[in-house]
């Protein structure tokens, strides 16, 4: 019995001393891999795009923050969101920079509002004597208007500005006014 367990180690390892040198061997071996002291870097072969708010948005659940936003000084307002059947706002506490957070809270909605067929592009919040403007900025390849848009999207958009920006008490906003490029949106 010891006979044959010895031919068996005999030959089992060399093979398996093969193995191990032949994948050691095909890492080494890719033809996509670089040596950096022989080949300059190959340009990118996709264009560089840039992503919809609604692809960051997906992407920004399992983001860690940097070691910037997390020294950044931010503050805690609570944010109104739709909910799927456009009937209420529901409140969420969120973290906005605190040197802007009247456009931080902003930004946020939006974000969640942006779709793949109406994008904006950018937007604009001036505050005075208790009147908050909010001007958006319609993408150029955005597919729909403003005007466009179903009551639960005005709704969830519009309404969810409005009742965040006067229900946080610290910006003292009483009323909310919607433009687009300084063109009142009428609802």
């Amino acid at each position: 019995m010891s006979n044959i367990m010895n031919t068996n180690n005999r030959y089992l390892i060399p093979l398996i001393t093969v193995a191990i040198a032949a994948s050691l061997s095909s890492c080494s071996s890719n033809p996509n891999s670089r040596n950096i002291k022989s080949q300059t870097p190959a340009p990118s072969a996709t264009p560089t795009q840039t992503p919809s708010m609604a692809q960051l948005r997906a992407k920004s659940t399992n983001i860690q923050p940097s070691a910037s936003s997390r020294t950044a000084k931010t503050v805690n307002v609570t944010l109104y969101t739709s909910d799927a059947q456009c009937q209420e706002l529901i409140p969420q506490q969120v973290s906005v920079p605190a040197k802007k957070p009247v456009t931080g809270a902003v930004g946020k909605i939006i974000e969640e509002r942006d779709t793949g067929d109406l994008s904006l592009s950018g937007y604009r919040v001036n505050v005075k004597n208790g009147l908050a403007t909010v001007d958006l900025r319609l993408s150029p390849q955005s597919k729909r208007q403003l005007a466009s848009l179903s009551s639960c999207e005005q709704f969830a958009l519009f309404g969810s500005l409005r009742k965040t920006l006067t229900s946080n008490a610290q910006w003292n906003i009483k009323e909310v006014r919607f433009t687009e490029r300084g063109e009142e949106i009428v609802l």
